[in-house]
């Protein structure tokens, strides 16, 4: 039991990386129904945005200094592609039977997937990311490394800011008009077409400032980090009711802690000593979200329609 309190803190930790990829999964689907399965691609070019900007500055560049620049970069790579995907994927075939944009998006991930394998130079291989520093912080028996810092700091910033924009400003409520019923939005004078663009750009900028955050915490980065990234961020966003922004973070935060906690302790069951450690997090992640939906459907927080932002 002396290290449950580190290992709920790396599920913190790693959930909070899942909600913020999780957001722009259910932003999108609570406006226009889709699941947008490139979403992990895009945060992956977050990442590699964010890995440009730092290999193009001068040497002896102070990684702090930079950091704002890295997010800067990383933001503008995954925010166009979003808008991009939105506009020359999506939109044409908005009014297509669902199965056709579904498997545009499944198309889309594999295109930005072997674009960036191809075409960024060594990205064949991992990337190595430039980290805040070494020495990790010690709070009691938890050890904090400074790219978790960062990773909890933005997602608590990003949260509480989508929150605020969706409850205050002009362009949140129409979002929330939009999500309720596009149609009559429209006849109100609602441009439906610049909500959906800015959904999409808002969970572009989330997955970017994910992307630096995945780099800052590994140290590495690679060509293929956006599909089991995507994957999770999606079982987040369905765990904690799809079309919901704060489930989605929920869902993200329970997830890391059930994945973090399945990878230490499930090995120290007896008779289960097969069944733990790492590689079989991803397996009692999936495990927790079957049962969270046999018994809740519709995720632990449902569908909020007011907040489907």
């Amino acid at each position: 039991m002396h290290t449950l309190p580190q290992q709920l803190a790396n599920g913190l930790f790693l959930g909070s990386m899942y909600g913020l990829i999780a957001i722009g999964y259910t932003m999108v689907y609570g406006i226009v129904q889709l699941i947008n399965f490139a979403h992990g691609e895009i945060f992956m070019t977050g990442a590699f945005g964010a890995l440009t900007v730092w290999t193009n500055l001068p040497d002896g560049t102070s990684i702090w200094l930079a950091l704002p620049l890295m997010l800067a970069g990383g933001a503008i790579v995954a925010v166009l592609i979003a808008m991009a995907a939105e506009r020359f994927a999506y939109r044409p075939l908005r009014g297509a039977p669902r199965l056709a944009p579904l498997i545009t998006a499944i198309g889309l991930s594999l295109a930005l997937q072997q674009a960036i394998f191809v075409w960024y130079p060594g990205a064949d291989n991992a990337k190595n990311f430039p980290q805040l520093g070494t020495h990790p912080y010690h709070l009691g028996s938890i050890s904090i490394q400074r790219g978790d810092i960062f990773l909890i700091s933005a997602a608590v910033i990003c949260m509480v800011g989508l929150a605020a924009f969706v409850r205050t400003s002009r362009t949140g409520r129409a979002m929330q008009a939009t999500a309720q019923d596009p149609d009559t939005a429209q006849l109100m004078g609602i441009d439906t077409n610049r909500i959906i663009v800015i959904a999409f750009a808002i969970g572009g900028f989330f997955a970017a400032v994910a992307g630096l955050a995945d780099g800052l915490k590994y140290g590495q980065i690679k060509y293929d980090i956006g599909f089991q990234a995507g994957l999770k961020a999606f079982t987040a966003a369905v765990l904690g009711g799809i079309g919901n922004i704060y489930g989605a973070m929920l869902g993200g935060l329970v997830l890391g802690v059930a994945e973090s906690c399945a990878s230490a302790y499930i090995s120290n069951i007896p008779g289960m000593s097969q069944l733990g450690g790492g590689g079989w997090a991803n397996v009692w992640a999936f495990v927790l979200l079957i049962v969270v939906l046999l018994v809740r459907p519709q995720g632990l927080l449902g569908e909020r329609v007011a907040d489907r932002a």
